[in-house]
């Protein structure tokens, strides 16, 4: 995903382990722990895309609110890694 033409940034904020088991292909991996006191993957020229576990879970929202804060551009994606594997999307190990 690091891409020139690609505005978006995929960032899986899940545990380290689940990124390992199988993340979005190009997924940045920026699991919390116990806050995130990096920014080590997010990109302040690029359309952050965050993603957990579902749609029920928080993770991504408290992560993209953090990181707005920062004044980095940030979006939740609906549905989180669940969906993507429900529409039998790509996956990376």
């Amino acid at each position: 995903m690091d891409d020139p033409n690609n505005e978006v940034n995929v960032v899986d904020v899940r545990a380290a382990e689940y990124y390992a088991e199988g993340h979005i292909p190009g997924a940045v991996d920026l699991p919390k722990d116990p806050r995130w006191e990096t920014v080590e993957g997010l990109r302040r020229d690029k359309l952050n895309v965050l993603y957990c576990y579902s749609h029920v879970c928080h993770l991504a929202v408290a992560t993209g609110v953090e990181f707005s804060d920062k004044s980095f551009s940030v979006m939740e994606m609906d549905g989180g890694m669940r969906a993507w594997r429900e529409y039998e999307l790509d996956i990376e190990k």
